[in-house]
């Protein structure tokens, strides 16, 4: 075992040989960094993740955080976290280096949280959320906002947040009712609450920059009235202090996992004394807001996939150590004489380790995948090229989501089952990844959301556009399996799967034209299961292909294991997962209508 969270051969394996991270060095907004600097910055988060993340997770979920006194209590050892985090430059990472950034690549940037969310879920997202609000600032507000906020962000003297949710509204955003009511000064007097704020205070930061969406005083209704608002917990004076800005902390959410992680209520303007500074334009609140839910939404995603990560290394180190049973003789019996076996030697746990594997592997693919179409849209100089990555990114981001948080639920589950009775007990780590997993599939936009997303906006926008660059994506992939005679079997079933995929929405689309938007959209759930099991195994194809040239290439016998177990993993998910889209096919194009049209009381 090379340890018990993550494999940095993996990792580094889908970085730079199946989604050619060299390619994007050559580009001009990354030519300061080379393969070696890469290589550095990707060991020295292992490090950090190594010795001030991985030893506290276990105690994070044990002693949670809380609120006393008006403020939220976390963790002793962020302090400690956040200033190494600070030093590191980790906000601001993908920022330009004039920001004060690294001017990292977004896949790197994913690379290193996925590192260390696999190491501590508990901890990344109070850097990473203040990295997305600072971003925000800097890419819509004014220079006052920008200097007066972003560079205490960046070393994380201050933390950064986004307020969305309300108690009334959860996850429909038209029905924001927080005010913001102009003055004769430069800012607005913000008065509502919000719910289910992540990372929303602690005792290591001595201010916190909530992004609040909010609605003007008589601006239109729903989406198009609601405006984004620099919110301060205290705000700059004059003299250079910091003063409170009547943003209470109200109350931290206990949670049934990531307990470290705080989700706190705020109540902004009690005393009708909270000033928020309007950023961008009014009414565009939503639109400047998706950019940063389309980054966490793919950053949930990658959470997802680490926290499954963490729970199928720390089972596959129980496989390895714990004896049980003994296997079959060619009769059929056991020799009770003989020593029990490990239970990796049993064919039902091989099985319950692969299908993590391919869950984990597959999933932190598509994250690359996803985050290598957001820079290749940034680098881009072609109109062309750049719609093009934009569409695939469109396309992707609600699956890199929704994939490895529901899959991963699954993954997860299936340690828990790897260690039996162990498994469902406080001493082993299994069960608080299941905890913790479990608000993947909730967070930034649920599975039913992100579902409707695809459905109903990324499979028809422009026409389908997005869907044929991605079909034009996956035959490459195909061409290239086809070089290998290993492979091709494995091909015609992705190839098969497209045609498959076709039908089901030439199925679908007549409901939609018929203006029956509901019976449309009423299994797209089941839809993006289906969708997201053969974009996954596009992933596996993809990495097949890569490790079958290696091999042809490398004779090395070490070598040859590693690349063999992609293959391997492939031809897995091939065999238990991708024959399961015949049947969600058969549920789609089902012409029975049992969910949309029948009466509320036939659940009583």
């Amino acid at each position: 075992m090379k340890n018990e969270y993550v494999d940095i051969d993996t990792l580094k394996f889908l970085l730079y040989h199946v989604h050619d991270i060299d390619n994007l060095l050559e580009k001009e907004r990354f030519k300061e960094y080379d393969k070696t600097s890469i290589d550095i910055f990707i060991d020295a988060i292992k490090t950090f993740s190594d010795t001030a993340l991985f030893p506290f997770i276990k105690e994070m979920d044990e002693k949670p955080s809380y609120f006393k006194d008006g403020q939220i209590i976390i963790h002793p050892q962020f302090k400690n976290i956040i200033e190494k985090a600070g030093e590191m430059g980790l906000v601001g990472s993908i920022y330009d280096f004039e920001d004060g950034g690294l001017q990292l690549p977004t896949t790197i940037f994913h690379a290193a949280y996925y590192i260390m969310e696999a190491a501590n879920n508990h901890v990344p997202g109070y850097f990473g959320l203040t990295a997305g609000s600072a971003n925000l600032i800097l890419s819509f507000g004014s220079e006052y906002l920008k200097n007066t906020y972003v560079p205490k962000m960046l070393d994380l003297t201050w933390g950064g947040t986004m307020c969305l949710t309300e108690p009334q509204a959860g996850s429909s955003l038209s029905d924001v009712t927080t005010m913001a009511t102009p003055t004769n000064e430069d800012y607005y007097l913000i008065k509502g609450q919000k719910i289910f704020i992540s990372s929303g205070d602690h005792q290591f930061c001595n201010n916190f920059v909530h992004l609040v969406l909010a609605r003007i005083k008589d601006a239109p209704s729903g989406i198009k009235g609601v405006s984004l608002f620099v919110v301060p917990k205290k705000r700059p004076s004059n003299e250079n202090e910091l003063v409170n800005n009547n943003a209470i902390i109200a109350g931290e959410f206990e949670k049934m996992g990531q307990k470290g992680y705080c989700t706190t209520h705020i109540v902004f303007g009690d005393n009708n004394d909270c000033r928020g500074w309007l950023v961008g334009e009014p009414n565009k609140g939503l639109s400047y807001m998706f950019q940063m839910m389309n980054e966490a939404r793919i950053a949930t995603g990658r959470m997802g996939a680490a926290i499954a990560s963490a729970a199928y290394y720390s089972s596959l180190k129980y496989a390895n150590e714990r004896p049980q049973g003994r296997k079959l003789n060619s009769s059929g019996q056991k020799n009770s004489e003989e020593e029990q076996t490990l239970i990796i030697n049993h064919p039902d746990i091989k099985r319950l380790l692969f299908n993590q594997k391919a869950i984990v592997e597959g999933s932190l693919s598509l994250i690359f995948e996803a985050s290598n179409y957001f820079d290749k849209e940034m680098t881009s100089s072609s109109k062309e090229e750049k719609e093009k990555y934009n569409l695939l990114l469109e396309l992707l981001t609600p699956i890199a989501k929704t994939y490895p948080a529901e899959q991963g639920i699954k993954s997860t589950s299936d340690a828990i089952q790897i260690l039996g009775g162990y498994g469902f007990c406080f001493d082993f780590m299994p069960q608080q990844y299941y905890r913790d997993i479990r608000i993947i599939a909730l967070y930034e936009g649920t599975t039913g959301i992100q579902s409707l997303d695809l459905l109903g906006r990324k499979i028809t926008m422009k026409n389908g556009k997005a869907v044929d660059l991605l079909a034009k994506e996956i035959m490459k992939t195909v061409q290239e399996a086809n070089l290998h005679n290993e492979l091709k079997a494995y091909s015609n079933i992705l190839l098969e799967n497209l045609g498959l995929t076709k039908k089901v929405i030439q199925t679908l689309l007549p409901h939609a034209s018929k203006g029956d938007f509901e019976r449309y959209l009423a299994d797209a759930t089941i839809f993006m299961e289906f969708f997201g099991t053969i974009v996954i195994g596009w992933q596996w194809l993809k990495i097949a292909n890569h490790a079958k040239k290696i091999l042809s290439e490398d004779n090395k016998e070490q070598a040859n294991l590693f690349y063999e177990s992609k293959i391997h993993t492939m031809k897995f998910f091939y065999t238990y997962e991708m024959v399961k889209t015949k049947g969600l096919a058969k549920t789609l194009m089902n012409n029975e209508n049992l969910t949309t049209k029948v009466a509320n009381a036939i659940f009583n």
